[in-house]
């Protein structure tokens, strides 16, 4: 059985109850993520939700999907305009109540499969274990600029143990990716989750480390937030180049949001 399926139903859960007490015309409200709103948020994640589901249901049907998701973003010149178009302008509750029967129907498909099956993805193929994370993970990443826009602290469990393994699993890609040498020694890697319990990864060796909050590292390397803004104790040349630049997500090098302009708005004001 793959926990890490409930693992992201429960993650879903978390973004659903925060966004099912809004109004209608809130969901045009703009976050600090490329000023995304709410709807396109929601669209995004409920979109590739259903791409990746189709890796494991219907191969053929998942090329044909994203191939025309490709043609509608080669037209328009924004992923955010070629979502909406292949989701035919679903938006606001309507969006918000498809997106959570959808992720229910597909966590348990996905609890079900075998973990080491191989699908299909826009770059490498990935196992079925690896393609669920990344729905958790990016789910997680984007769920905080909604937390942000409403002022919500947000209250993480110990399931974003998932996004920190692929954090530590990109580190050499995140300099190849750049074309940057990969450093022949990682950083010892000290976090504490949000239970309490402590996870690390790699020896100790005296120069290169990093030590904080679980979440906080969670931040950095989906890139939520600037390490600068962030209480992550980094040392060592290599440790500090890595958090600069950190990205656990696929794709061409992505700039992390300078200082200070990724944070939560009003904190305090909205209760979850």
């Amino acid at each position: 059985m793959l926990m890490e399926a409930h693992d992201f139903r429960d993650e879903c859960d978390a973004l659903y109850k925060l966004v099912k007490p809004i109004k209608q015309e809130e969901f045009e409200r703009i976050t600090l993520f490329r000023d995304w709103t709410i709807n396109d948020v929601l669209q995004h994640l409920h979109f590739f939700n259903y791409v990746a589901d189709l890796t494991l249901v219907d191969e053929d049907r998942f090329l044909r999907t994203y191939a025309e998701l490709n043609a509608e973003r080669e037209k328009s010149g924004s992923v955010t305009v070629a979502t909406n178009e292949m989701l035919k302008g679903l938006r606001g509750p309507a969006l918000l109540a498809a997106w959570h029967d959808f992720y229910q129907e597909m966590a348990e498909r996905f609890y079900q499969a075998d973990p080491k099956q191989r699908l299909k993805w826009v770059g490498p193929s990935m196992s079925a274990r690896s393609s669920i994370s990344a729905r958790l993970m990016e789910t997680w990443a984007h769920a905080q600029e909604i937390y942000d826009l409403l002022g919500v602290k947000r209250h993480n469990q110990d399931r974003i143990k998932s996004i920190a393994v692929m954090g530590m699993n990109t580190f050499g890609w995140t300099f190849k990716n750049r074309d940057e040498p990969i450093p022949a020694t990682a950083p010892h890697v000290r976090l504490t989750a949000p239970s309490g319990a402590v996870w690390e990864w790699n020896a100790e060796n005296g120069s290169e480390k990093i030590e904080g909050e679980a979440a906080e590292f969670c931040q950095v390397v989906t890139q939520t937030r600037n390490i600068a803004d962030t209480a992550l104790d980094v040392r060592g040349d290599i440790a500090g180049r890595w958090m600069e630049v950190a990205q656990c997500f696929a794709g061409p090098p992505r700039t992390p949001p300078a200082p200070g302009t990724r944070h939560a708005m009003n904190e305090g004001t909205g209760k979850v």
